[in-house]
């Protein structure tokens, strides 16, 4: 199976733990995870295609996107909305939707505030939009995970969040199970896709 394809942008490394946390749960649901992030907006035109970050995952490209079995996309939260740069990227893969690559491949959301109430469930809403658009699957956290009832801190039924408090990035237990259990169940989801559509072409 293709790897599940891990997308974030994070400024002070509370996303990025995120994403990391749902790579482990991926892992776990026999998958490959694979981390990507996206650049920051540049006002230079120069600065368009920068060079790979010194440290941590290298740049997304719509290779990444169209080769992958499933997505997890993370952003901080901007006044309740994505963070400008994932939507830059979003908005350049009109290709993909013409063409109907990412057509049933699941997909998951993320994010991460420094309030409880900072806009996290619209923040992920606003991710699931073109994703959508995209045909994706959206796989949200049923509530049979306990933790979705125990946890003081992020985590919701529409995707994994973290509470950033005080720039805390250190995730918090439950929000570490919630993780665990969203890149673990997207993982599933991909390998039972993938499975079906390998049963559909040998029917045909």
């Amino acid at each position: 199976m293709a790897p599940v394809l891990i997308l974030y942008y994070s400024r002070h490394g509370g996303t990025e733990q995120l994403a990391r946390a749902i790579g482990v749960g991926v892992e776990a649901g026999g998958a490959t995870a694979k981390i990507r992030t996206v650049p920051p907006i540049s006002s230079d035109p120069d600065a368009e295609h920068p060079d790979d970050p010194a440290a941590g995952p290298p740049f997304v490209t719509l290779d990444d996107l169209t080769g992958c079995s499933a997505l997890a996309l993370g952003s901080p939260t901007r006044f309740g909305n994505m963070a400008a740069p994932v939507k830059h990227f979003l908005d350049s893969t009109s290709g993909l939707w013409l063409n109907g690559a990412l057509i049933n491949k699941p997909a998951c959301v993320f994010t991460s505030t420094s309030s409880m109430h900072g806009g996290q469930e619209s923040t992920l809403l606003s991710m699931m939009l073109p994703l959508i658009h995209h045909g994706m699957v959206i796989a949200g956290l049923p509530y049979s995970e306990p933790a979705l009832h125990s946890t003081t801190t992020g985590g919701t039924p529409y995707g994994v969040t973290h509470l950033a408090a005080n720039n805390v990035t250190t995730l918090s237990c439950e929000e570490k199970q919630l993780c665990h259990a969203q890149g673990k169940r997207l993982a599933q989801l991909a390998s039972a896709l993938a499975s079906m559509n390998t049963e559909k072409g040998n029917a045909v």
